[in-house]
């Protein structure tokens, strides 16, 4: 019968089979990982030895969340499917490996998935704008996020959102039209387009930019996995620019996710009569966020931040929410 550790004999397979039976923002696997490496994580998964440093989480029960996911055969079929498709897979060491996940501590992702030029992520993140916001967007909202994305590419900036419906689906087909650089970060596999009603124009990102996720080939979204995508969004690039978000809004973990980076922060101010707007003039009476009314404050936002340090190692978990506003809903 075929194991894990049969299957895990490197750190690049082993981090792969990791991605595969574990959950994106998996703190206790992620520090066990950091630690031991991923051959050994896998083994510890694999038998009653003593599991160390995961703090507050019992090993057995680690075990348990783990090992009943998926077996070490349908793994092994995942694995020849993956060099079928010839999707990219990333691991930390690789030439194209974006630094800025590093700073997600524990909570970084084991592998990352790529369709499209991985080159992308090599760029320094004060190169690169998250753009995201609502996927029920006003016509202002998705002109601003246009305006600005167009702007950026202008000047050379790469723009980052999460393939959406509103909001984030203008930033990339502004970005695409004005010949730049532009990343859609998935909750899905790569080779599998969510929404679909933006096939093409993941397609079309694929072909002249990049499909980025940390869930394998053949995953489908749910809650926890656009949850988490927020905390990647915020850690690939310098600045993050809420442009239209309601009050459960999955925009506003992105947003927070990026405070607790230390990552600049903006937010465009809406009309007080929009309920598309409740979110991002929430983070502006919070004066969690700069106001962003155009390119100049975006530039600030870069420039303020290119130096600063994560203001910790946080538990990234989807637990975290804004300060006033509810919880918010995924891929909003």
């Amino acid at each position: 019968m075929t194991k894990f550790t049969d299957l895990a004999t490197d750190e690049r397979t082993a981090r792969i089979v990791l991605s595969i039976i574990a959950e994106p923002n998996d703190s206790a696997t992620g520090r066990l990982l950091t630690r031991v490496g991923a051959v050994e994580t896998i083994r510890l998964l694999e038998t009653d030895s003593t599991v160390p440093v995961l703090g507050r989480v019992d090993g057995t029960m680690w075990r348990e969340r783990l090992t009943p996911r998926v077996s070490a055969e349908s793994v092994a079929e995942r694995l020849r499917e993956v060099d079928r498709l010839g999707i990219g897979v990333l691991i930390p060491g690789d030439r194209h490996w974006p630094a800025g996940v590093d700073d997600l501590g524990d909570s970084a992702p084991f592998v990352l998935w790529t369709k499209g030029a991985a080159s992308f992520l090599a760029r320094p993140p004060s190169d690169l704008v998250t753009i995201t916001g609502a996927r029920a967007a006003t016509s202002y909202g998705e002109h601003v996020a246009a305006e600005l994305a167009s702007d950026l590419v202008r000047e050379e900036r790469g723009i980052i959102a999460g393939g959406a419906y509103g909001i984030e689906g203008a930033a990339h087909r502004a970005a695409l039209a004005s010949g730049g650089d532009t990343i859609a970060v998935l909750a899905s596999g790569v080779d599998r387009p969510y929404p679909a009603g933006h096939s093409e124009l993941l397609r079309t990102i694929a072909d002249t930019g990049l499909l980025v996720s940390e869930m394998p080939p053949g995953v489908a979204p749910t809650r926890h996995r656009f949850l988490a995508r927020g905390r990647l969004m915020a850690a690939l690039s310098q600045a993050t620019v809420v442009v239209e978000a309601g009050a459960r809004s999955g925009a506003l973990q992105t947003a927070l996710q990026a405070r607790l980076l230390g990552r600049g922060l903006g937010s465009v101010p809406g009309p007080v009569t929009s309920a598309a707007s409740f979110g991002t003039n929430d983070l502006l009476r919070d004066q969690s966020a700069r106001v962003v009314t155009g390119i100049g404050d975006v530039r600030q936002l870069l420039d303020g931040h290119t130096h600063l340090e994560p203001r910790q190692t946080p538990e990234f978990s989807q637990s975290m929410q804004p300060s006033r506003a509810t919880t918010p809903s995924p891929g909003l």
